[in-house]
């Protein structure tokens, strides 16, 4: 049996999931990344510990599984996106920490941009509206802060990428400088309708096209990697943001599909088809993972800080030790006693866009406790994305009529009870939940030629658990107004 391997580096940590060809889990490997806070709204990873970290839960997933990589028909990466990096040509090293997703350092260029009126050609072209979440201003900012970056990026001696091209560089050493499509889309230099870069874009933030990778569908021959890090050369035939790779690996290959990934942040993405289609709420148009050259297009919508609050209550607030805690701790209370939390703690993502709002909980009475906090930051979690769902129902051409869920916060009944209640239409968790990892290795499986088409994945597709809305539409749409309101008030200060 040929088995399929899942390189899926993550914000928070890297892992390698090896697959039968049915979509089974044969091994995981996991390892946590260091979080590098330099100074308030500033995120960074060190590249080195990326590469470095993601070849090791390579190396112990196979060791785990019982196999050589000489079983391993194809390699699929699926990564952190908008996190980008910069590195020397010649030595394969980064020229600065890689700036991290989240990071706001240049929340004041994109003002500047949209002070210009760069907002509507931005937004036709890319699908993107500006904001300092996507890679280029993170790119413009390395290239004007880190001495000599812009001049031996002009003479063509620097590499940009996001984490799937460091990745593919260090796995190939140095032979491979490409992306695929739904990392290139997040970039804020890419053209989605013509899948090219853009020289307009690239003139407006003063990037020299020579940093850039080569664009491939995700599913594609994208090379190999040197037989010296994993004991035999790989082909490399899947790449996608992890994202677009949950969705993929969640079979939402249709029109009107929508999967939801309960993450550090939350990520609702909905395929639209082959349709480009422009959001009039707040919601980015982005490439799907494509399976070939057929263009595939979703709109998404992103939550900053999801299961991160649960991190933050566990770390900031040690109200628990570990995770897992926050549900029986918020079980013990019958409901939030009027508190509702917003955790803007790096600001507010879609439908939002209120970069510079901070976190607030109100409703606080004499009588709130720790269980009543614990409640009503599980309950952000849902309030966010049934948000989400709602400007994409207002966007979309048919409404989604089931939500598929995946994503480590997932596993929470509690959470995902409530947001079945809040959306009114049912949540379902497949049985697989590592969707991300999985649909870099159905990308990878495809072009090795394992599996036919997308339709015969679909046919793997199973459903663990199905939540079913349980509260009445009147007191559902009485706590999203609860939470609006709350939002309006973080919002005003």
């Amino acid at each position: 049996m040929k088995y399929l391997m899942a390189m899926d580096q993550g914000t928070s940590s890297s892992r390698t999931v090896i697959f039968r060809p049915d979509g089974s889990v044969v091994a995981m490997a996991q390892q946590a990344l260091t979080q590098i806070f330099p100074q308030p709204g500033w995120v960074e990873h060190d590249p080195q510990e990326i590469w470095a970290s993601q070849l090791a839960t390579a190396r112990q997933a196979l060791q785990q599984a019982g196999i050589s990589a000489g079983d391993i028909a194809s390699l699929g990466i699926t990564n952190q996106r908008e996190t980008t990096v910069v590195w020397r040509r010649d030595t394969g090293q980064a020229i600065h920490k890689a700036i991290v997703w989240q990071d706001r350092r240049t929340a004041a260029a994109c003002q500047t941009l949209i002070a210009q009126g760069a907002s509507p050609v931005v937004q036709q072209k890319t699908g993107l509206l500006i904001d300092a979440y996507f890679s280029a201003t993170k790119l413009q900012w390395i290239l004007n802060n880190v001495a000599g970056a812009r001049a031996m990026a002009e003479r063509g001696e620097l590499a940009f990428g996001t984490v799937d091209s460091w990745l593919m560089w260090q796995l190939s050493g140095g032979a491979v400088h490409a992306t695929d499509v739904s990392n290139a889309a997040r970039t804020m230099l890419f053209n989605i309708h013509t899948n090219q870069w853009d020289d307009e874009l690239l003139q407006l933030l003063d990037i020299p096209a020579s940093v850039l990778p080569r664009v491939h569908p995700s599913a594609s021959d994208f090379g190999h990697t040197q037989a010296q890090w994993l004991g035999h050369a790989l082909p490399i035939g899947g790449v996608a943001g992890d994202q677009q790779s949950a969705l993929f690996g969640q079979a939402c290959f249709s029109a009107g599909q929508a999967k939801n990934t309960y993450g550090t942040g939350c990520f609702m993405l909905m395929h639209t088809g082959a349709q480009y289609q422009t959001s009039h709420n707040g919601l980015i148009t982005t490439s799907a993972a494509q399976a070939d050259s057929t263009p595939a297009f979703a709109l998404e919508g992103s939550v900053f800080i999801g299961g991160a609050v649960v991190q933050w209550l566990r770390d900031g607030l040690r109200a628990f030790d570990q995770s897992a805690d926050v549900q029986a701790m918020a079980e013990s209370v019958p409901d939030s006693g009027g508190v509702v939390l917003v955790p803007a703690f790096t600001g507010l993502g879609a439908p939002y866009w209120q970069a510079d709002a901070r976190g607030a909980m109100v409703g606080l009475s004499r009588g709130t406790t720790m269980a009543h906090i614990a409640r009503a930051a599980l309950e952000s979690i849902a309030f966010q994305s049934t948000a989400l769902l709602q400007a994409m129902n207002r966007d979309a051409a048919q409404p989604v009529t089931e939500l598929r869920v995946d994503g480590g916060a997932c596993v929470n009944d509690l959470l995902m009870q409530f947001q079945a209640d809040l959306l009114g239409i049912p949540v379902l968790r497949p049985e697989v939940i590592e969707t991300t990892a999985l649909g870099a290795a159905y990308l990878a499986g495809l072009s090795a030629g394992i599996y036919q088409s997308p339709h015969e994945l679909a046919q793997h597709w199973r459903v663990e658990r199905r939540f079913e809305p349980r509260m009445s539409r009147d007191e559902a749409t009485s706590r999203m107004a609860d939470w609006e309101r709350a939002v309006r008030q973080t919002i005003a200060h």
